[in-house]
């Protein structure tokens, strides 16, 4: 059947999704050249994956780029790269028209920044998450030059403070912005430029503050912001706490459009009621940075949240507090329970008990990160049946080993279920005492699959190839501190192009087996870390049999990277 290009192109941008516009491009070539012209926004999930000149190239309209950098979690060494330079360098060279830019883990430097500022003239939405590189000399230079800017997200990255001068660099008299992110700094800001910021920003819907913003500053700020929809507080022990209670609890009344709340740093029970007027509105919150907070005055707070969709809390709220958000929470989507002891392994406030109570009362769960201390085959049997549609689940026991805490067998069971039960299930991370049988149920069951993470689990290379074998959309496998070796690794060859990457790290995988793969596997790059062994490149053999530290596969278009340092070994 034939469709006009105009045709096409309508129907093309109805396609949201980045997948779904890829397999539109390769019915034909007619497709193919449309949506070279028409697409306006690209993701490229590794910044070594392609070279910035050939995204440009190919779409020559580009509007909003998408890059990511290194792997999550600090999987790589500090110093292994992911550059920003290249990307914004080549957007400034062939694509004066880009208005949205996102970058994830990479090192963006001032002068990426100054280069971003000076270079597109309609740029509207920066946004830099878990980078490094840079200060706030860059974002005063953004702010500066960058007229029309909606958006600055400085999401969980490490910025040199230099002063709050930046925040006086916005247009005058009134900016665009929409959403402000600084809550990563560190430093001192001055409360009296942030307050005129904010209050010439008449669009402002999300502001996410820092540490350093005390009380009353937050105060007069939520004044000139009635209409804000997200919000992360400052301190509540910084500033005069005594004049700013009464200002603050009117301030929060009068923020009747607030569904989403975090920060609360340093917050004690005395200010718990000041928050109140939110909370029967509030969809998302992140309680995870106040641990001053008791038990008994957090369930209190939460069960006035009837209508929670994302809940973030640390452990210390226990199981029966999880069984008040239970009862409390019915619309609840996404739990997230973090540690409250740096320690982990001190941390023993809750259990398998807790996790039960919120999928019994709480059957719209979709998602869960759960840290706790032990776990039972039995409880999440239950869980799997009682929230089918899980589409992440991640557990971290904070032991490694351990098995079930009743039965003491292995927890293979407990996981196959969830595998069998949530065929919608995305992410999976897995926990505790396990043997490659969960490997079997997960290549059987887990079709949807895309990210899995392993640690100190399994018996045999088996356990490895069945997940490579079985998991049909399988993206990104991180593993570590597990018995898998050279077999299941080259086992796994016609599996590799597909997916994204495969992090491996203190398995059983030797250099010659990576120097295998490489050579039969020409569109992967395969970097070795060995940061501290030495290589003696006269006896091959003795080198092809050491044991390799951390392993870094990924696909690519681009072919070896020419940045990668000392410590990197591209195979």
């Amino acid at each position: 059947m034939y469709f006009p290009e105009e045709v096409v192109e309508l129907i093309l941008g109805f396609l949201t999704s980045h997948g779904d516009r890829n397999a539109a491009s390769l019915v034909c070539r007619a497709w193919f050249r449309i949506d070279r012209l028409s697409r306006r926004s690209v993701f490229v999930c590794n910044c070594y994956a392609v070279r910035p000149e050939r995204v440009h190239v190919r779409f020559p309209r580009l509007r909003a780029l998408s890059v990511k950098g290194k792997p999550h979690f600090d999987l790589v060494p500090a110093g292994w790269g992911a550059m920003a330079e290249p990307w914004v360098g080549s957007c400034a060279a062939a694509c004066p028209g880009l208005e949205e830019l996102r970058l994830k883990r990479m090192v963006v430097t001032d002068e990426c920044l100054k280069l971003l500022a000076r270079s597109f003239p309609n740029f509207k939405s920066l946004v830099l998450a878990s980078c490094e590189g840079f200060s706030t000399d860059g974002l005063a230079a953004v702010a500066t030059n960058c007229r029309f800017i909606k958006e600055l997200d400085l999401q969980e990255s490490l910025v040199e403070d230099r002063g709050s001068r930046w925040l006086r660099c916005f247009p005058k008299p009134s900016t665009s912005l929409e959403s402000l992110n600084f809550s990563c700094l560190t430093g001192e800001v001055n409360g009296h430029a942030l307050e005129k910021l904010v209050a010439r920003s008449p669009n402002l819907r999300s502001l996410r503050l820092s540490r350093s913003v005390p009380l009353d500053v937050l105060a007069r700020i939520l004044s000139h912001t009635p209409r804000l929809v997200d919000l992360c507080t400052g301190s509540f022990v910084r500033g005069n706490i005594a004049d700013a209670y009464t200002a603050l609890f009117n301030g929060f009344h009068h923020c009747s459009l607030l569904r989403s709340l975090s920060g609360l740093w340093d917050a004690t029970n005395f200010f718990i009621p000041v928050i109140a007027p939110v909370c029967n509105k509030l969809t998302c919150l992140n309680l995870s940075y106040a641990p001053m907070v008791r038990s008994a005055y957090l369930t209190a707070f939460i069960r006035q949240c009837k209508n929670l969709q994302n809940l973030w809390v640390l452990d210390h709220i226990g199981d029966e507090g999880l069984k008040i958000v239970a009862s409390s929470c019915i619309e609840l989507q996404e739990l997230r329970v973090f540690p409250a002891n740096a320690d982990v392994r001190e941390s023993t406030a809750v259990t398998e008990e807790g996790l039960v109570a919120i999928s019994a009362g709480c059957n719209k769960l979709q998602s869960v990160l759960y840290f706790c201390q032990r776990m039972t085959n039995s409880a999440l049997i239950t869980v799997a049946k009682n929230c089918p549609q899980f589409s992440s689940f991640r557990l971290c026991v904070v032991d490694p080993g351990s098995a079930d805490a009743v039965t003491g067998q292995p927890l293979d069971e407990g996981f196959g279920a969830i595998v069998y039960s949530c065929k919608d299930l995305r992410r999976l991370s897995l926990s505790g005492l396990l043997t490659d049988r969960v490997f079997l149920y997960i290549g059987m069951y887990a079709e949807r699959l895309e990210m899995l993470s392993v640690a100190f689990a399994g018996d045999t290379d088996d356990g490895m190839t069945y997940v490579l074998n079985g998991c049909k959309n399988l993206k990104k496998l991180e593993i570590r501190d597990s018995p898998f070796g050279d077999s299941a690794l080259l086992a796994g060859m016609p599996k590799y192009e597909a997916m994204r990457s495969l992090w491996m790290s203190s398995c059983n995988i030797t250099l010659g087996a990576c120097k295998s793969l490489a050579a039969n596997m020409p569109n992967l790059n395969v970097e070795v870390m060995n940061e501290a062994a030495r290589i003696d490149e006269a006896d091959e053999d003795a080198n092809n049999a050491k044991k390799v530290q951390k392993l870094y596969i990924y696909r690519t278009v681009a072919g070896p990277r020419g940045d990668a340092p000392e410590f990197i070994s591209i195979c």
